[in-house]
């Protein structure tokens, strides 16, 4: 190669650079640009990003930064963007979603190194977009816990969230979390979207049920991206509320029936139980 073939290198820094989340074609001309003009990539795992740099005919240093990374890495890479051009990248999609990230753009940003962020393929949004559910406002909420009374404990706080939930999943855990959504989140719509951009990219709405008995039938591979509906919109009046909390109060505990009616209207939890106590002294 010529000098004159070389691409120009880039103003030292961080470059945050978002990848195919499965199709290498959804590479942008801006990431395969700044790649490679780079002078090294870190990145979660060398051997995935050193089969996209290949594929897209680019050698560079490949530098280990992933959920394992501590300080003694996280300075290397700092140390390194002072007098270089650095681009981080996560195995599939943007960066920093779900990932260690944003704890070395926030110490790149405290010491004075530019930070530059590229727009690209992000499986939380492409998701969004295929669900037909409320795009308006979402919540992202990363991974939902593994263990049962914590993905209960997730889904109960926020039960009362007027927006669209997005999650990450597992394919083993998905008839898990169904489950507890359908408990926890009762009539909300959900979607199931996996193999985003692959040949079987599936985008599957209805209820957890029905999605849990479909899932059963047909177990899921690849990775997912679980997304719950608000919960409805009805105006709850006062007597109605009153209503549902005398029900609940028969069969639960204070606390429980207002969490219970929480889920069932989106009205605030501790409104309810205030309203409960006062129910449970006439």
């Amino acid at each position: 190669m010529n000098d004159t073939d070389r691409p120009e290198p880039l103003s030292n820094g961080l470059y945050i650079v978002a990848t195919p989340i499965g199709n290498l074609g959804d590479i942008t001309l801006r990431a395969k640009e700044t790649l490679a003009r780079c002078d090294a990539v870190a990145c979660e795992d060398t051997r995935v990003t050193g089969k996209l740099l290949r594929h897209l005919g680019i050698s560079k240093p490949l530098w280990r930064y992933d959920d394992h990374a501590g300080e003694r890495d996280r300075q290397r890479l700092l140390d390194a963007m002072r007098t270089q051009a650095i681009a981080l990248v996560s195995d599939a999609g943007t960066p920093l979603i779900s990932d260690p990230g944003y704890r070395l753009v926030s110490e790149a940003r405290e010491a004075g190194i530019p930070v530059t962020s590229l727009p690209g393929p992000s499986a939380p949004i492409m998701a969004l977009t295929l669900s037909g559910l409320p795009s308006d406002r979402f919540l992202f909420a990363g991974f939902l816990p593994n263990k049962d009374k914590a993905r209960r404990d997730v889904l109960e706080e926020l039960a009362s969230v007027r927006s669209t939930l997005v999650f990450f999943e597992t394919a083993p855990r998905l008839g898990k979390a169904l489950e507890a959504i359908g408990e926890v989140l009762p009539g909300r719509e959900v979607a199931v979207a996996r193999e985003l951009t692959k040949l079987y990219e599936e985008c599957r709405t209805g209820s957890p049920t029905q999605l849990a008995l479909h899932f059963e039938a047909h177990p899921p591979r690849g990775e997912i991206v679980l997304l719950v509906g608000p919960p409805a919109t009805d105006v709850v009046n006062e007597a109605d509320a009153d209503a549902l909390l005398r029900e609940a109060l028969e069969t639960l505990k204070t606390s429980q029936a207002a969490a219970h009616v929480a889920r069932l209207t989106g009205l605030d939890r501790r409104m309810l139980y205030a309203r409960a106590m006062e129910l449970r002294g006439e």
